[in-house]
C-alpha cells in the first residue's frame, strides 16, 4: 500500500506548482508595472514561485523530518537547472519551427544580465549557504544561520531589482478573482507541501533509506519535475530569458528564504560526505551555465547550443553516479 503514495506525490508536486503560480501572478503584476528586466524580474517573482520549498521546509521541520527538508533543497538544486535548460532549449527551438526560421540556427538565447544579475549572485548564496552549514565548528543549521540566510535573500532580491530597472512598463489590472486565486494558492500549497514531505518519510522508510537520501532522491525528483511544464510553458510565450533565469531566482530563495524554518528547529548534517559532494554539484551548474552561455556571444545576448545541453546532462548522469556509489559503499 505504501506505493500509493507515488502517484500521490505527483499530485501533490504539481499542486504546489500551482499553488506557487497563484502566488507569484500578483509579483508578476509588479514587475511589469515597475517595468524590471526578464534578468531582475526573476527574483521578484520567486518570492511566489518558489514558495513550494519553502512549505516542504516548513512542513518538515514542524512534523520532525527536518532532514528531508534539507535534502530535498540540495537534491533539486542540483537537476532543476539542467531540467531548465534542456526543456528552455527545446521550446526555443520549437518556436524557431513554429515560425518557419531555420532550426539548425543559434541555440537558446538569453540576455546578457541572466549571468551577472541572476547565475553568479546565486553562486554566491550557495557559496554563504556552505560557509554557514559545511565548516566543523558549527556544522548543520541554526538559528543565527536562519537569520543570515534572509539578509542574503534581501540583498540578492535588492542587487536585482537596481541593476534590473529600465525595461518596459505595462498597465496592470487585478481582479477580485486574481486574489481568490491567490489565497486558494496558499491552501493548495501548504496541503501538498504536506503530502509531499508525508509521502517521502513513508516511501523512504519502507526502502530504509535515511531521510536526507530520501530527500534527495524522492521529494527533489518529484518537486523539479513540475518545473518541465512551466519553462515550456513561459519560453513558448516568447519570454525566454525568464523561463531560463527562475531557476536561479527560485533556489537563491531556496538556500536563504527557505533554510529558516530548519534553522528555527536545527539540523545536523549526520552524512558528511554526501552533503559536501553534493554541495559540489549545486555550485557546479551555475558554474557551468556562466561558462557555457558565455562562449557564445550574440550581441548583446549569450547563447546555449545543443552541446552544452548535453554537458548539463552528464553533469546530472555524473552526479547520480557518484552519491549512488557513496551510498552503497557507506
Amino acid at each position: 500500500m505504501v506505493w500509493l503514495w507515488v502517484p500521490g506525490l505527483i499530485v501533490a508536486a504539481f499542486a504546489t506548482r500551482w499553488g506557487a503560480e497563484q502566488l507569484a501572478a500578483p509579483l508578476k503584476a509588479v514587475r511589469r508595472r515597475y517595468g524590471f528586466t526578464g534578468a531582475a524580474g526573476g527574483p521578484l517573482v520567486a518570492l511566489g514561485s518558489a514558495s513550494p520549498d519553502v512549505g516542504i521546509n516548513t512542513v518538515s521541520a514542524v512534523t520532525g523530518t527536518a532532514s528531508i527538508g534539507l535534502g530535498s533543497m540540495l537534491g533539486s538544486t542540483v537537476v532543476s537547472i539542467p531540467i531548465t535548460v534542456a526543456v528552455a532549449f527545446a521550446a526555443s527551438r520549437k518556436n524557431r519551427r513554429d515560425q518557419d526560421r531555420d532550426a539548425q540556427s543559434g541555440g537558446l538565447t538569453v540576455e546578457k544580465d541572466s549571468v551577472l544579475v541572476d547565475a553568479l549572485p546565486y553562486l554566491a548564496t550557495v557559496a554563504v549557504f556552505a560557509l554557514l552549514v559545511l565548516p566543523a565548528p558549527w556544522r548543520g543549521l541554526q538559528l543565527i544561520d536562519g537569520v543570515i540566510a534572509v539578509l542574503v535573500y534581501v540583498a540578492f532580491l535588492t542587487q536585482a531589482l537596481l541593476r534590473g530597472r529600465g525595461g518596459q512598463r505595462g498597465e496592470v489590472s487585478w481582479s477580485t478573482k486574481q486574489t481568490l486565486r491567490a489565497v486558494a494558492g496558499v491552501a493548495v500549497l501548504a496541503v501538498g507541501s504536506y503530502i509531499l514531505v508525508t509521502g517521502t518519510r513513508q516511501i523512504g522508510s519502507t526502502l530504509g533509506l535515511q531521510p536526507l537520501v530520501s530527500g534527495l532522491f524522492i521529494t527533489a525528483f518529484m518537486t523539479a519535475l513540475p518545473q518541465v511544464f512551466t519553462t515550456w510553458s513561459v519560453v513558448r510565450s516568447g519570454q525566454v530569458t525568464s523561463g531560463v533565469t527562475s531557476v536561479f531566482a527560485d533556489h537563491a530563495m531556496t538556500f536563504t528564504l527557505a533554510v529558516l524554518p530548519l534553522a528555527i528547529v536545527g539540523v545536523s548534517v549526520d552524512n558528511y560526505p554526501i552533503v559536501l559532494v553534493v554541495m559540489g554539484f549545486v555550485a557546479l551548474m551555475p558554474i557551468l551555465f556562466a561558462v557555457l552561455s558565455r562562449r557564445h556571444k550574440l550581441g548583446d545576448q549569450y547563447s546555449l547550443l545543443f552541446r552544452d545541453v548535453l554537458v548539463f546532462g552528464a553533469a546530472v548522469v555524473v552526479y547520480i553516479a557518484v552519491v549512488g556509489f557513496m551510498l552503497v559503499v557507506s
